[in-house]
């Protein structure tokens, strides 16, 4: 099921990719259903805070009537940012499942690790992925970019 929900991340990161955005996509499932998917629109919105991720946890708060996510799972296409983590901290989301690390700014493990930090009030799973069509959507945009 998982590489399901992943596949269905990288739909919606081709969607950003198609508006010259950076190919990030992010999906929200609870009981095995997706309740809210997103791609990146920070060109689109000129938004600092337009990441998918930001996008999906607003959208599935929506649709659960609450901030807390809990019993929620999220999948994104890459490791989320020190922003999107701390997102994801304070919504509860109980699981996250990344497609791609970040060695830049990544803020699950690469580069500083928000999400599981013991000082914090709330601990997420982090279930790596590495899923290469992730990482070479992503090598692709920047390399044409360059």
């Amino acid at each position: 099921m998982e590489k399901h929900f992943i596949n269905e991340a990288l739909k919606e990161a081709k969607r950003s990719l198609l508006l010259n955005e950076v190919p990030v996509g992010a999906i929200i499932v609870k009981d095995n259903k997706i309740i809210a998917r997103a791609h990146n629109l920070r060109e689109t919105l000129q938004d600092a805070t337009a990441h998918a991720e930001i996008l999906a946890i607003k959208k599935a708060c929506d649709v659960t009537g609450s901030w807390r996510l809990t019993g929620c799972d999220m999948y994104v296409t890459l490791e989320p940012c020190p922003m999107c983590a701390g997102a994801i901290l304070q919504s509860r989301l109980r699981k996250l499942y990344i497609g791609m690390f970040d060695p830049s700014v990544g803020a699950c493990g690469s580069v500083i690790n928000v999400i599981q930090n013991d000082d914090l009030n709330h601990w997420t799973e982090i279930n790596w992925m590495y899923n290469e069509e992730c990482g070479n959507l992503l090598t692709n945009f920047f390399k044409d970019r360059r």
